[in-house]
């Protein structure tokens, strides 16, 4: 893997009908120096669980935890990054 220079951080709760189409559309993009951390905030919708498990990438790092709600998603991703510029992106968006 390239230096990594974004770190993208995706906190999803219960949005497991997006988030795929989120992951892949960062994973086409032309530009490849980045990591994808997407943070389970406690699903409990089994499909999204589902959707979770079946996403692999080397490029892709998935962390499970509790519901703590939106901030603190986005902070436990942010805390297990290592780019170099933080971007949050929505489970329900496109890049």
């Amino acid at each position: 893997m390239n230096k990594i220079i974004f770190s993208i951080i995706i906190p999803c709760y219960n949005y497991g009908r997006f988030i795929f189409d989120a992951v892949n559309s960062i994973l086409s993009s032309t530009f490849q120096d980045f990591e994808i951390i997407v943070v389970n905030d406690g699903s409990t919708d089994p499909y999204t669980l589902k959707v979770l498990n079946t996403l692999k990438n080397p490029r892709l790092k998935i962390i499970h935890q509790g519901n703590k709600g939106l901030p603190a998603a986005r902070n436990a991703g942010i805390k297990m990054s290592k780019g170099r510029y933080i971007v949050c992106l929505d489970a329900d968006d496109l890049i």
